[in-house]
């Protein structure tokens, strides 16, 4: 069909010497290569560039003439992997002059595959990024000097509300950069200063763009301070533009000399840290504090373990080097406010007012424990730490000492390198607890629990592929008792194994029931990390299957709960490998709950991967939930595993799930869990109703039915 006016002009009917006009009119450098990646043609625009004439680098591989000193190495390898493979490319690249100067490209590079007479080969476009390359360096640079300087900086818009801090600002005043933005820097005024003060240092600055002076501020925790500060005005391009940037340190030792008069009344002679006088004095002052600002305080008693045996074995000097060196990782392991106080021997207590959590407790005892070095003999030390926190421990500050005291003891009685935390009622839940566990204990000998069973749906063909056994507890006198209620105190008892393995056995043996009834019905069996740990589990497990030959091991899966911390993975790895040996199936349960995912996704031997109900049920309204649900499905058909969605309580869940490639679906849209003896009465229902229908879509009525999906 003939060109009309209006058509665009074929590239193939422009004069190829027009055509070349582009590549030299280019301020891209452009270079043209041949099949084996060697230099046939470069433009002007390169000439210029790297001061190479086309005479000087043809016949050569680009990286020959441009590489330098510093242009990495594994770019380079990456590049001449692409142009083996005939592959079109993007990179970065550090290139160098013929006088030796550096410069940055952003290479792309086409194949040329030889079609219509033209030799094969690559087209090789590369545009100088050397200003946003350098510019991205000083961003980097500046923002380093930001994060690490050991001056607070702040920077404030024209109305002077905070927009940036950096953590030396955080670590000075104990407030975090989230707590300060858009908000004005008044909120560390201590109320020392009279307005005259402020108004002369802001008409100084609005006069020289300056202003530095000692000022006397307030940390979060009430805490006064001086800093030496200074204020800049900063100016930028747009029409009425400024900024103010603040830096400050903490000055306030240096203006405390005049209280070295009463160091002595409140302060340790051996380590300098406050005695306990002080300490009940800050205490009693940190709890007002608290009460204000409604927040919470922690009390830590940290005792050494095994100091005697330090001084009896190296004498009281090194004792006493012992216990400054331990008062100097105390102070360095806590923040800015916060109190270290030795009260005696080799006791310390902790006032902390700022962050503290039980990771902040672990890395307290962390602190502690690592080996030092002490006349050219290691010396090893651990702690106990016992905590109350306050206004949960609602008490005086001799009491709450005395109450982080007994914590410690508590602490010492879990072994070495331990921290416990007080609570008022937990003796009275520690009764409780050990009264359930008898229950339990009574239970099992009584056979008061039961399996109930959860079927497993293919939404392919509507079949059912198994059933996940679920149990519960007959209570005599409290009816059903579901296991969120009894499995919390069974966890890390010593009825955990012995729970677990009746539930194994209860399940084989149903299988078997079911399997004379004419149903060879596949189980999914949930085992807790330390049932699976227990070196007698394997063993126990293989001897049980071979005194019920007649079950099928293929139809046996054993579920671990991702959530559930394995320690020793290689172990777990080992265990679960032997299960699958004889021919039990691995599946990895409540996937994206625990924080070892992919860990154990990598490690274990996993032969499904169930996804956690609580991401299911909610991601039709909850993007982050079906964002979780998608990845999970994404990284299941990457490991080539089948994953079951848990928690489809609807036809849309089902649907969804189907659209995403989960093909295996549980959840009380398909049926509740029930008891064994109605298992295949609800069977033989479900395959009546699904007989004249192969698509999850048509079984709309069995959901309005009351019968699941």
């Amino acid at each position: 069909m003939p060109n009309t006016p209006d058509s665009p002009q074929p590239a193939s009917d422009i004069d190829p010497k027009r055509l070349a006009l582009v590549a030299t009119a280019s301020r891209n450098m452009a270079l043209i290569l041949d099949a084996g990646g060697c230099i046939e043609w470069v433009n002007q625009a390169f000439e210029k560039h790297t001061g190479y004439s086309l005479s000087a680098v043809r016949g050569k591989l680009p990286s020959q003439v441009l590489a330098g000193p510093d242009t990495d190495p594994d770019t380079v390898s990456r590049i001449y992997r692409h142009l083996f493979r005939g592959e079109a490319f993007e990179e970065d690249i550090l290139h160098y002059t013929a006088s030796g100067e550096p410069y940055w490209v952003h290479t792309y590079c086409t194949p040329v595959d030889g079609a219509d007479g033209v030799e094969p080969g690559f087209v090789v476009i590369q545009t100088n990024i050397s200003d946003r390359k350098n510019s991205e360096r000083g961003l980097r640079i500046a923002a380093s000097v930001f994060d690490r300087s050991h001056e607070a900086i702040v920077i404030t818009d024209h109305l002077n509300h905070i927009i940036d801090v950096n953590p030396a600002f955080s670590r000075i005043t104990g407030y975090s950069r989230q707590e300060v933005l858009g908000l004005n820097p008044s909120i560390l005024s201590s109320g020392r200063h009279s307005r005259e003060y402020y108004r002369s240092m802001w008409q100084s600055i609005e006069k020289t763009d300056h202003w530095r002076g000692e000022v006397w501020n307030r940390r979060k925790n009430g805490e006064e301070y001086v800093e030496l500060l200074s204020i800049s005005r900063v100016h930028l391009e747009e029409p009425g533009k400024h900024y103010y940037v603040a830096a400050f340190s903490d000055i306030t030792a240096l203006k405390n000399h005049a209280k070295e008069l009463d160091r002595a009344a409140n302060y340790d002679d051996l380590t300098g840290l406050p005695n306990r006088q002080l300490l009940e004095e800050r205490l009693r002052s940190a709890k007002a504090h608290a009460d204000r600002q409604k927040r919470s305080l922690a009390i830590c008693y940290l005792d050494l373990d095994g100091f005697k045996g330090i001084n009896d074995e190296l004498g009281h000097d090194f004792g006493d080097e012992a216990l400054r060196m331990v008062a100097e990782r105390l102070t360095r392991s806590l923040r800015s406010g916060d109190t270290v106080a030795r009260i005696g021997g080799d006791e310390f207590v902790l006032l902390i007012q700022s962050e503290h959590s039980e990771p902040l407790y672990q890395r307290i005892l962390t602190s502690v424990s690592e080996p030092f070095d002490m006349a050219g003999k290691e010396v090893n030390l651990t702690a106990s730490l016992g905590v109350t926190l306050y206004p949960e421990d609602d008490t005086d500050a001799e009491g709450l000492i005395r109450h982080a005291d007994q914590a410690m003891y508590a602490a010492k009685e879990k072994g070495r390198n331990q921290f416990h935390i007080f609570d008022p009622g937990q003796y009275a839940f520690r009764k409780e607890r050990r009264n359930l566990l008898m229950e339990i204990s009574r239970a099992l000998e009584n056979k008061e629990f039961e399996l109930y069973f959860q079927p497993q749906l293919r939404m392919a063909d509507c079949q059912v592929i198994a059933f996940e056994a679920l149990i519960r507890w007959n209570h005599p006198e409290k009816a059903l008792i579901t296991p969120g209620a009894f499995l919390p105190a069974v966890a890390n008892s010593h009825l955990e194994i012995p729970l677990g393995q009746w539930v194994l056995k209860e399940a084989i043996h149903q299988m078997n029931r079911w399997r004379e009834a004419g149903e060879a019905l596949a189980v999914s069996i949930n085992i807790s990390a330390p049932h699976l740990m227990d070196r007698k589990f394997a063993d126990y497990l293989e001897g049980y299957l071979q005194s019920h030959p007649e079950v099928s091991p293929g139809q046996i899966t054993l579920e671990v709960l991702e959530s559930t911390a394995l320690e020793d993975t290689k172990r777990a790895s080992n265990v679960l490998a032997r299960c699958q040996s004889l021919g039990l199936q691995v599946a990895l349960d409540d996937f994206g709950t625990g924080s070892s995912s992919l860990t154990y996704l990598r490690t274990l031997p996993v032969d499904v991967i169930k996804i956690d109900k609580s991401f299911v049920r909610n991601m039709l309204t909850d993007a982050n939930d079906r964002a979780i649900v998608e990845s999970v499905i994404f990284l299941a058909q990457r490991f080539d595993h089948p994953v079951v969605a848990e928690g489809v309580e609807t036809l849309e869940h089902a649907t969804a799930l189907r659209n995403m490639g989960c093909n295996l679906v549980q959840g009380y849209g398909i049926a509740r869990p029930m008891p064994s003896d109605e298992v295949l009465g609800w069977l033989d229902n479900w395959r009546r109703r699904i007989h004249s229908s192969r698509d999850i879509r048509e079984l709309q009525t069995v959901s309005e039915q009351g019968e699941g999906i």
